[in-house]
């Protein structure tokens, strides 16, 4: 071989040499350049909110939740309503109306009321006959977004009886329902041996407080944990849980009282019945040998008990929105004692004599009249006495002698008026009320300022880590 031959075949395998590391260097390349793409993927699958309800994987419900900027995570309720088995409308369950400001959630079992700016939902069960409104609170007010109503998902818990968790660690949200999760401990209590889980709605929620209401073989009620661990002894005939305090209302012997989750007695067994009037002042009306009267959560005596009746019919004054039948206007208690009623204040105190008829206007021959028994932006209440209407305030004072007709309410394009008629002149209540200086609460709420629930970059339905 010559020199130049030599040369050549040196030149051509350099050549080759670097093709090759070319072509290696390229598959390299390409193979970090494909690992990154299967990193990146994997990154954002893992970034990117996962959601289940009820251990099912829901794609479209987690587009619906905002993240606020301090971490608050919101949904709009009636959008979100209809995931959890609820109707969604707007306005008031007990006054239909389209305000938008207003909503309600319904399912068979239950209504939640919310409103914009308030951190307080009214609920109301519908498997109770004569049922009466009672309430929760929150931590973060209902706002809205570009005109929808959120709330925080501690009021998701609240108002659809659900458990909702958010792992912010992996970014997942897990929510079980109350019907989910109700059949899977009716499944579970049978391992801890008893008959069965008890199906009344209220007991059901018990189980967000990791206590189940059980029943026996001998048809006596009990309560345990979620892990069986025995709370309250299956010896009682019937057991309620009273979600507002956590405690059981339980009966023997048809006698009623209220004992702890640890046991305590906070009212001995020994009355015919027991209702919450307000979970406030923590107040219940008793009823022992026909009479009625008021005690504390520990049983003190309130009202002793020596009356005919306490509380009104509110159903007779639906129009007048009106949540509490024991409690008007968050002050006075009414109270009938034989044929004439009267009112106290919460701490027990009489603030009016034993002399009214009755509290509330009936209409009757004035056709557009409407039932009326508190004005509420005054908070005064209608009383009737020998026939005539006057208006007591919160203090149990008139604040005219009871001459008047009729004190009644109309509805004309949506807004309520009230009205006194005396000797067939018609007076604007709210007018009259003015003029002698009597102040209506301040309509301004919180709601303008809570107007908008999140920053700029709120509008990202999913938060991405």
């Amino acid at each position: 071989m010559n020199l130049i031959e030599e040369s050549f075949q040196n030149r051509e395998e350099k050549k080759k040499k670097r093709t090759t590391k070319i072509i290696v260097g390229a598959m390299i390349l390409v193979l970090i350049f494909i690992i990154g793409i299967i990193a990146y993927l994997m990154y954002i699958k893992s970034t990117t909110l996962k959601l289940t309800i009820d251990g099912q994987a829901n794609e479209k419900l987690k587009e619906l939740f905002l993240f606020d900027e301090d971490g608050t995570i919101y949904a709009p309720i009636k959008e979100i309503a209809s995931y959890f088995g609820y109707e969604s409308f707007n306005g008031d369950y007990s006054e239909k109306s389209e305000q938008q400001s207003k909503c309600y959630v319904q399912n068979e079992n239950e209504v939640a009321n919310l409103e914009l700016g308030q951190t307080k939902i009214y609920k109301l069960d519908l498997t109770q006959k004569d049922a009466d409104y009672e309430y929760v609170y929150i931590k973060n007010p209902i706002k809205a977004y570009q005109g929808v109503l959120y709330v925080s998902t501690e009021g998701l818990e609240k108002a659809f009886n659900i458990s909702f968790h958010y792992d912010q660690s992996k970014n997942t949200i897990t929510i079980f329902t109350l019907p989910y999760l109700y059949k899977y401990y009716a499944n579970r209590i049978l391992d801890y041996g008893f008959k069965e889980l008890s199906s009344e709605f209220v007991n059901q929620k018990a189980i967000f407080n990791d206590q189940l209401v059980v029943l026996k073989e001998n048809n006596q009620y009990g309560v345990v944990d979620i892990n069986g661990k025995t709370i309250l002894e299956s010896k009682y005939s019937n057991i309620t849980y009273l979600v507002n305090t956590g405690d059981f209302l339980v009966e023997n012997n048809k006698k009623v009282g209220i004992l702890s989750a640890n046991k305590e007695t906070k009212v001995r067994i020994k009355y015919d019945s027991i209702e919450l009037m307000d979970s406030d002042v923590g107040l219940y009306v008793v009823k022992s040998e026909d009479k009625y009267g008021v005690i504390d959560i520990r049983g003190n005596i309130i009202i002793d008990l020596e009356n005919d009746e306490i509380g009104i019919d509110v159903t007779r004054f639906s129009r007048n929105n009106i949540k509490n039948k024991y409690l008007l206007a968050e002050q006075l208690i009414p109270v009938r004692k034989d044929q004439y009623w009267a009112f106290y204040d919460k701490n027990g105190n009489q603030v009016t004599d034993f002399k009214y008829d009755h509290f509330g206007y009936i209409a009757s021959n004035n056709r557009e009249a409407i039932n009326l028994l508190i004005i509420p932006n005054y908070e005064v209440v209608v009383a009737c006495k020998d026939k005539k209407y006057t208006l007591l305030n919160l203090n149990g004072s008139e604040l005219f002698a009871a001459i008047a007709d009729d004190i009644y309410m109309t509805i004309s394009g949506g807004e309520k008026h009230y009205y006194i008629m005396v000797n067939d002149q018609r007076i604007d209540a709210e007018d009259w009320l003015d003029s002698n200086g009597i102040r209506a609460k301040s309509n301004t709420t919180t709601q303008n300022k809570n107007t908008n629930t999140t920053s700029n970059n709120s509008s990202n339905k999913t938060k991405e880590e």
